[in-house]
């Protein structure tokens, strides 16, 4: 089985048709960097962008980050010269396969069986998948997508773009907040409503996050158009990560940072999940059946969750080490 504890706090989006940017990728701080083939690369450049990431796996040091490569739809022609000239000239190379657009399990299965071949052909271990949830017919079906292919599947990703015009969901920013999509309280004493703005994708991430978790996949936030909003990315970022999910897309190198900041748990909460851990070694040290802290009982629940949060922190923390 591939590799599977990777950590997914950043992922920047570089297209494969500017070389420049494909240079800096790999010392940009991103915990993934996924090499697009796909929506940021014009028709006419595909074939060259092809070529340039091909050599951009084989001549640059990708030690720093994981790498992938979003390959086109399976519903266009580039998608089966992406996947044979891809993998068999740098697979090697090649952390991760991100297919967009899936909207049924044969979509992964027609990826995985492409790559089961060139990976015996070539003698090279095997390469794991992400996914692109973002279209009505993906969101649908996106419990059987999460359990399709088990030995390769890795993440999904929220699609906020295509998703939007999949469903034809009215938005005013890729990824950002939509001031109709808001609530009005009562009336006070002078008559002045206030209005709330609501998360528009709270819906379709919540259902994604509980797929993922429920067959081990990291669910992963998609782009956040507005580079120049660090705010509003943030706010964006801390609203995912409170349900769940595991890191953010970067389409901008000044989103990484923000994304880390976001996804790497913060000290104090930290700090409590060690104590909640000591507490209830100490506890049955000394025979104790309940837990205690700060004068408030410590249940099972509370105990499970501070275990989670320190397996994250110690993932990071050897992740880190290692590059």
């Amino acid at each position: 089985m591939a590799e599977r504890n990777r950590l997914h706090r950043s992922e920047l989006a570089v297209p494969g048709s500017n070389p420049r940017m494909l240079e800096k990728a790999p010392a940009a701080g991103a915990d993934l960097v996924f090499l697009d083939l796909e929506d940021a690369v014009a028709p006419d450049d595909k074939k060259q962008a092809r070529k340039n990431v091909i050599e951009a796996l084989n001549d640059l040091d990708w030690s720093a980050c994981s790498v992938s490569v979003r390959i086109n739809g399976l519903d266009t022609h580039y998608c089966y010269r992406d996947i044979v000239d891809v993998v068999e000239q740098a697979g090697d190379k090649l952390d991760t396969i991100l297919i967009p657009k899936v909207g049924a399990p044969c979509d992964i299965l027609y990826v995985s069986t492409m790559l089961e071949q060139i990976e015996a052909a070539k003698g090279i271990k095997p390469i794991n998948i992400h996914v692109l949830i973002e279209t009505a017919l993906g969101m649908a079906n996106v419990e059987d997508i999460a359990r399709t292919c088990p030995e390769r599947l890795e993440a999904m990703v929220f699609g906020v773009a295509d998703y939007a015009a999949s469903t034809q969901a009215r938005t005013t920013q890729m990824g950002g907040a939509n001031p109709d999509y808001a609530v009005l309280m009562h009336p006070d004493e002078s008559g002045r409503r206030e209005r709330h703005w609501g998360d528009q994708w709270h819906f379709a991430i919540s259902r994604m996050v509980v797929a993922c978790r429920a067959y081990g996949l990291r669910p992963i936030d998609g782009p956040f158009g507005d580079i120049s909003d660090k705010e509003g990315y943030k706010a964006v970022a801390r609203g995912v990560a409170a349900l769940g999910c595991e890191g953010k897309w970067a389409i901008h190198p000044s989103q990484i940072e923000l994304a880390n900041e976001i996804f790497t748990p913060p000290g104090a909460e930290v700090d409590r999940a060690r104590r909640i851990l000591a507490a209830m070694e100490e506890a049955a040290t000394e025979g104790k059946g309940a837990v205690s802290l700060d004068g408030r009982l410590i249940d099972a629940a509370s105990i499970r969750q501070a275990q989670v949060m320190m397996d994250k922190v110690n993932q990071i923390e050897h992740s880190l080490a290692s590059r």
